[in-house]
């Protein structure tokens, strides 16, 4: 259940209401409580009732009265702002839950643009939390995406922040040339080209504009960007959310226009009602939600047996491709070095970052279930991942 957020917590009455509703959702057996909107719950007049000192006090309140009465009730964080500030309110005392905007804005980004800098770069120094809280990591939701990246983590990397954020918003409202992908704009601002994007992970992964073409290899290569995009969040570290639908490839629904309620709103094109022929196929392989729904319920059996992606240190590494984003998973004995190529291309890693980071000549990918030798380069295809272990852990 959630908490809203556009309330006047400068009246204890507010206050003392809203702890006791707390408190009722949690006797009906409510396990998390998503707190809505966290940095603006205070208002103060000649600021832009953004992240002020009352709005940690108020949820450092609730979580007291939480820990005494309710004590396995815990906090989930959603705030879509900067990263540091998201961070802000995660930590045993406030959030113990938090949505990942950084991860799913960047993924997007990495899809784009097929390279991994920015990503890699960002999640090397923003992804660890406090001990006992954990990321919510997805890829879509029943909002828009915005394009929530630090802009010196981006000057870094040598992208121009501003005109990178342009590009992606083209990019994904299918403005730019070579894009694969289908979404809309949302409040869209003409003077400044500030948006963010609307549309199902299916569209904008490019899957209704391959369907539309009827190429079958087009189409192959817009499930595998699902599919890749799916086995980031199962494998990064924290707890992964799959936005209704997505699971077998749901695609934008262009119908809202018709409803003069929703027309105006483009994020109504990524919540359409329930695709009843698409649930009814996903036990079906030889079609698209099949393929998609069978392919993301073995990562989840997968993840289920390896410690090391339940609650391992998440590590990012070197690939030494551009196309390529590496991360070590790690918990006592057990290691898992994760490989993905975000690129339509085939992409080759040395043998030596294997041996370094496998470890061990003789490795074994659990995606394939195969063999695989340090001692040579190994090639990934089109956007394909794979899960490393040592042979012996296998």
């Amino acid at each position: 259940n959630s908490f809203q957020w556009d309330l006047n917590y400068a009246n204890p009455a507010v206050f003392r209401a809203m702890a006791a509703e707390m408190l009722f959702l949690a006797n009906l057996g409510v396990a998390v409580l998503r707190l809505d909107a966290v940095p603006f719950i205070w208002k103060r007049m000649g600021t832009n009732c953004e992240n002020q000192p009352e709005a940690h006090r108020i949820i450092q309140a609730f979580n007291a009265i939480a820990r005494i009465t309710a004590p396995a009730l815990l906090f989930k964080s959603e705030a879509i702002v900067h990263p540091d500030d998201v961070l802000s309110y995660v930590s045993p005392q406030e959030c113990q839950l938090s949505y990942n905007p950084l991860l799913m804005a960047l993924l997007w980004e990495t899809l784009a643009t097929r390279e991994v800098k920015l990503l890699a770069h960002s999640l090397s120094h923003r992804f660890r939390l406090p001990p006992g809280c954990a990321w919510i990591n997805y890829l879509r939701s029943h909002d828009d995406i915005g394009w929530t990246f630090d802009d010196n983590d981006a000057r870094a990397v040598g992208i121009d922040p501003w005109g990178h954020r342009q590009f992606l918003n083209a990019f994904y409202t299918g403005r730019f040339p070579a894009s694969f992908a289908r979404g809309l704009p949302f409040q869209e601002n003409p003077d400044t080209g500030d948006a963010r994007v609307s549309g199902t992970l299916a569209s904008l992964a490019g899957l209704e504009q391959a369907l539309a073409g009827g190429d079958p290899q087009t189409i192959d290569i817009a499930i595998r960007r699902i599919i890749l995009l799916h086995s980031i969040v199962l494998s990064i570290g924290g707890i992964p959310l799959i936005y209704l639908g997505d699971e077998v490839g749901t695609l934008n629904d262009y119908g809202y226009v018709s409803d003069p309620v929703k027309a105006d709103d483009s994020r109504w094109v990524h919540r359409p009602l329930r695709n009843q022929v698409a649930m009814d196929q996903r036990h079906d392989p030889t079609t698209i939600p099949g393929r998609i729904f069978s392919t993301l319920t073995r990562l989840i059996h997968l993840r289920t047996t390896l410690p090391a992606l339940r609650d391992g240190i998440m590590e990012v590494v070197r690939s030494d491709n551009r196309h390529v984003l590496a991360y070590v998973r790690q918990t006592g004995s057990q290691r898992v070095l994760v490989l993905a190529n975000f690129s339509e291309y085939p992409q080759s890693i040395a043998g030596n970052l294997l041996r370094m980071y496998g470890p061990g000549l003789e490795l074994f990918d659990l995606i394939q279930e195969q063999p695989v030798s340090a001692t040579t380069a190994l090639t990934l295809q089109p956007y394909q991942f794979v899960w490393l272990t040592p042979s012996w852990q296998r």
